[in-house]
């Protein structure tokens, strides 16, 4: 069973105020031994952690991994188990089944490293009554007309989310002031506030 960090914090805790390693740990539930290298390291199991960059092992594609990367190249939509199967075939006998777990650790590292780019998105949840969204947009390039003259201005533009209930108001510049009466317009006329 793996020590946790509250059992370490209440050892160390206990430790200070009595000072017998072996009644602490017993309170703490942990082995004597273990919490000795706890008390002496003065680290938590989460800050314990070792990290390896090695091999445990000599990688069994290596031979032939020159081969499945000019495929991934070509098609990196290749999934590690056609890739498998299709070195099973050309190189009989020098593969297993349970080295397919191996290839698509390597597949995944190459195409995290090496792959098509993903696309990158946020979804949005959007729930009735939640959310109101406001902005200004600018409405000069419409060309709009009074008695002959060019009408430049923009509206603050406000949307519920969910049921893309909309109002907007005329103003002329995107300032403090226009958006205090263009969001107070919307309330007023949308009748709450979400």
């Amino acid at each position: 069973m793996a020590v946790t960090d509250q059992q370490v914090r209440k050892l160390m805790s206990e430790y200070q105020k009595m000072g017998k390693l072996e009644k602490v740990a017993l309170r703490a539930g942990i082995d004597r031994k273990t919490a000795r290298k706890y008390l002496s390291s003065g680290q938590l199991p989460s800050q314990d952690v070792a990290v390896h960059d090695w091999r445990t092992r000599p990688d069994p594609f290596a031979a032939h991994w020159s081969e499945v990367e000019a495929l991934l190249r070509d098609a990196p939509e290749l999934e590690a188990k056609a890739l498998f199967a299709w070195l099973c075939e050309q190189h009989p006998e020098q593969y297993q089944a349970g080295q397919l777990r191996t290839l698509q650790r390597r597949v995944q590292t190459w195409r995290a490293l090496h792959g098509p780019p993903k696309e990158v998105f946020f979804s949005q949840v959007h729930r009735p009554g939640q959310r109101l969204q406001t902005d200004f947009t600018c409405l000069n390039s419409l060309g709009v007309t009074i008695g002959g003259e060019t009408f430049p201005h923009r509206l603050c533009h406000s949307v519920l989310t969910y049921s893309n209930w909309e109002w907007a108001t005329i103003c002329q510049s995107e300032s403090y002031l226009a958006l205090k009466h263009g969001l107070q317009a919307a309330l007023v006329r949308l009748g709450h506030v979400p």
